[in-house]
């Protein structure tokens, strides 16, 4: 899948060039040295995207301004490149115009880190971003669809903050949330339907437990989000701020019947995030047609030896894992990671 890795003033590394097996490798080293950076690489090229940013600018090595990635994965050569300029794209030597020309024929990757926890005990944003993620990989009328309703949202937030405002010039830009907005809760609605029995037999499978799972979409105003601004009229221009819509919807997780967030233990919460994430491996590989990369980001050392081996039997044999730890005591408690190639990361180097 991912079959090399180059990089140039990307993160703590000025330089860096990676050569990995088809099975992936385990990277170890302490903290803050760049072992997650490397996966986040990988995330960026293959899906323009970065689990710990929103700005391209904040990876770039400190005092340079740019950065470049490239390798090769799934059989073509890719690079990304950033300057003050922007992003430069290409695919095999060719340039590509525009992030999604860019990832029109890219891969599939989960991302998997503690931080996921957030996915159950954290706010609905967090569980959108998600969707959102899943839902972008799988169709490009996704992506393009949020991405033109959340810039009509900011013209319509920045003019419910004027003193008097334009209504005539809110209603415009509701015609567009509304066309967009309900594309996207129909979009994510079947997502939530497709991933439900795959995240239930997940979380039965890692917790070795009948723990029933559901999940469901909850949109913030009801299913006709014309309807619900409506209603949502002076209360929005009383706050002055957009209160409804699928910036404001949310993904429903429950365990027994009972709101996760509040009911589960941590180790419930705990699996019921790695259960999610291996819902969202397992439709990617329906839908997407293609196995997707695993990029794990120091998520063993947190659990126990059955929720490891758990884990690693659920994935399917044939993706590529890459995985950062800080140790490798736990490893000889996980057979199928055994023989995965194993790195040192430190000083903005790695060894094999």
């Amino acid at each position: 899948m991912v079959r090399t890795l180059r990089l140039l003033d990307f993160r703590c590394f000025s330089g860096l060039d990676l050569e990995l097996p088809a099975a992936g490798g385990v990277f170890t080293g302490e903290n803050a040295q760049g072992k997650t950076s490397i996966l986040e690489a990988i995330c960026v090229l293959t899906r323009l995207h970065s689990p710990r940013t929103r700005r391209m600018a904040t990876m770039a090595r400190v005092g340079t301004g740019h950065f470049g990635i490239a390798g090769e994965t799934w059989e073509q050569e890719r690079k990304v490149r950033f300057s003050k300029e922007g992003l430069a794209l290409t695919v095999d030597g060719e340039s590509r115009d525009g992030q999604s020309k860019y990832l029109a024929d890219g891969g599939l990757v989960v991302w998997m880190g503690n931080e996921d926890l957030d996915l159950v005990r954290g706010s609905g944003e967090i569980r959108r971003r998600y969707l959102d993620f899943l839902g972008a990989q799988l169709d490009p009328g996704y992506r393009r669809a949020w991405a033109r309703y959340k810039v009509a949202l900011k013209s319509k937030s920045l003019l419910l903050k004027e003193s008097r405002p334009n209504e005539a010039e809110i209603a415009a830009y509701e015609e567009i949330l509304i066309e967009h907005g309900t594309e996207l809760t129909a979009s994510r609605t079947k997502l939530v339907t497709a991933l439900e029995p795959l995240a239930a037999a997940a979380q039965a499978e890692v917790s070795g437990k009948a723990e029933p799972l559901t999940l469901a979409y909850r949109p913030s105003g009801g299913i006709c989000l014309r309807s619900a601004l409506e209603h949502a009229r002076e209360r929005e221009r009383r706050l002055r701020q957009s209160v409804v819509g699928p910036h404001r919807d949310d993904l429903e997780l429950r365990l027994h019947g009972l709101a996760a967030s509040e009911f589960a233990s941590e180790g419930q919460q705990r699996t019921l995030a790695l259960a999610l994430k291996l819902a969202q491996g397992k439709l990617l590989e329906q839908l997407g047609g293609r196995l997707p990369v695993y990029l794990m980001d120091d998520i063993f050392g947190e659990l126990d030896p059955g929720r490891r081996n758990a884990l690693m039997h659920h994935l399917p044999g044939a993706a590529q894992k890459w995985i950062t730890t800080t140790t490798l005591d736990w490893l000889k408690e996980t057979p199928e990671l055994e023989n995965l190639a194993r790195f040192t990361v430190g000083s903005g180097s790695v060894t094999r």
